[in-house]
């Protein structure tokens, strides 16, 4: 499993270097996560690489790397139950959570649309009536043209584009 981790949150983790890596063979196993701030509060924003399906989750008190893991594979998998994911979760990506890997991020595409998608996260975690797991659905809803399928012209929501990855290749262990 690879979390491609923005310089921000391999600051706050006291990571060394990252390395530059190509997708993980396991579809389901490369994640992406940045660190932000909202109302004052530290955050993490864990988007799946491929699909930008996206979870968000305290950040306060995550300064090394064993708890970042720890915590971001725990938000992973109870917000994946929660959205009728859990056996993609416990067949796909549980297993490949016995080596994680932190790399660069993938490239400037996943970076501005995490971009976009922090920018989202943060307009409703600062109203105080909003929940960073239920920002998580909001934002799997968000519409992106770089999800839809191709020759559509169409839009996709993170949720759509995670949900058609089974569909498009079936998952391989991680590479």
């Amino acid at each position: 499993m690879i979390f491609r981790l923005s310089h921000r949150l391999k600051t706050q983790l006291k990571h060394g270097p990252l390395s530059a890596a190509p997708l993980d063979g396991n579809i389901y196993a490369d994640w992406s996560a940045r660190s932000f701030t909202a109302d004052r509060s530290r955050y993490i924003l864990l988007s799946h690489t491929r699909s930008l399906y996206s979870v968000v989750m305290f950040g306060r008190g995550i300064t090394h790397d064993g708890l970042f893991i720890r915590r971001a594979l725990d938000n992973i998998r109870e917000f994946m139950s929660e959205d009728g994911l859990g056996p993609i979760y416990m067949n796909f990506l549980a297993p490949a959570t016995a080596l994680v890997r932190f790399r660069k991020p993938l490239n400037k595409s996943v970076t501005g649309s995490m971009n976009e998608l922090e920018a989202t996260a943060k307009f409703y975690l600062q109203t105080g009536e909003w929940s960073p797991f239920a920002v998580g659905f909001k934002l799997n809803e968000t519409l992106f043209s770089a999800l839809a399928l191709p020759g559509t012209g169409d839009y996709a929501t993170p949720r759509e584009a995670f949900r058609r990855l089974g569909l498009s290749r079936p998952a391989s262990s991680s590479a």
